[in-house]
């Protein structure tokens, strides 16, 4: 009798025929003290990909439990992810994207072996390399930060505030830091969103360890938006947060995005959602504040900064001890 698994690894795939050997032969290198499982959501590709995936479950069938679209559920509005989370029977949960890879035969021991260790931890991420597919190149620099030589705790403060220092290929998170039933509030499915939701349970830390490629190429469901368009995108998720939580928390999230760059067109292009936005957060950081960085933002092109978000969050502090 098997035993049941500590890690589930969770893999979505699209067309990643070209790239998803490397993936899978990242999963089966990892060398661990505990059985895992690995499950594959396809949705619905073209390009065999799912000849690929049932190779390598024929291989392997006690670890790799395949799910086959026959219609794309993403572009139903259906959240992917979920699909594999509701299956998944391990203590802990790993992404990583079929068209992305791990390096390190010791990561998931390296992840476990912290969790395990501090309870009060929700979920574990580490550092990265990017690499170009259309350039065939490896990027230097190492991501999120390049200088980390002892590692970085975090929690849900730091990440509305602008933070970030996780991706998905990176991270490991307890199932149980994951309200499934308010996670499907949310209108949307994206890092941001699924990071705050795990974030409200617990802390997380990023190794200084480097254990994974990201790797960007043109049919990619992110790198292969342009740079508006990705800013776009993150507002529309926090927003969907908000929609939800309505809290001043919420709103900062919304807020931060601000701190990165936009193109003035963007505002102009979509005045419809940008109108919306500024009520919410005139709402909560008063009408001063928000004209101001409007002002800012489209006639002298700055951006608010992480001592600006620290003040207006200390801000509101002081206005909820009121």
């Amino acid at each position: 009798m098997s035993q049941s698994p500590l890690v589930s690894i969770c893999c979505l795939t699209y067309n990643h025929a070209p790239y998803l050997r490397q993936c899978l032969d990242g999963f089966m290198m990892q060398e661990r003290t505990f059985p895992i499982e690995i499950l594959m959501h396809d949705d619905a590709s073209t390009d065999g990909t799912q000849d690929i995936i049932r190779e390598y479950a024929d291989t392997y069938p006690d670890m790799i439990k395949p799910l086959y679209q026959m219609e794309n559920q993403y572009s139903k509005g259906i959240k992917v992810e979920v699909c594999n989370y509701l299956r998944a029977e391990g203590k802990y949960i790993a992404l990583c994207e079929g068209d992305d890879y791990w390096t390190d035969p010791l990561k998931l021991q390296k992840q476990v072996d912290f969790l395990e260790s501090h309870p009060d931890y929700a979920m574990c991420s580490h550092r990265y390399r990017i690499y170009y597919q259309n350039e065939e190149r490896m990027n230097n620099e190492i991501t999120p930060i390049a200088d980390l030589p002892d590692g970085i705790s975090f929690d849900l403060s730091f990440l509305v505030r602008g933070g970030w220092v996780a991706h998905p290929l990176s991270v490991v998170f307890r199932k149980s830091a994951l309200d499934l039933d308010a996670y499907s509030k949310y209108a949307m499915s994206i890092d941001a969103i699924l990071f705050y939701a795990i974030l409200k349970n617990g802390k997380g830390y990023c190794m200084p360890d480097v254990m994974a490629v990201y790797r960007v190429h043109g049919t990619g469901v992110w790198s292969g938006l342009d740079l508006n368009h990705q800013r776009l995108f993150s507002i529309k998720a926090r927003k969907a947060i908000y929609d939800v939580e309505r809290t001043d928390e919420a709103a900062l999230y919304i807020l931060a995005q601000f701190s990165r760059p936009m193109g003035r067109g963007l505002f102009l292009k979509r005045c419809g959602i940008f109108m919306k936005l500024t009520k919410i957060l005139t709402a909560h950081f008063g009408v001063r504040l928000v004209a101001r960085m409007w002002f800012d933002r489209l006639f002298l092109n700055k951006r608010l900064c992480v001592n600006e978000l620290n003040q207006i969050e200390d801000y509101n502090k002081s206005k909820n001890r009121r």
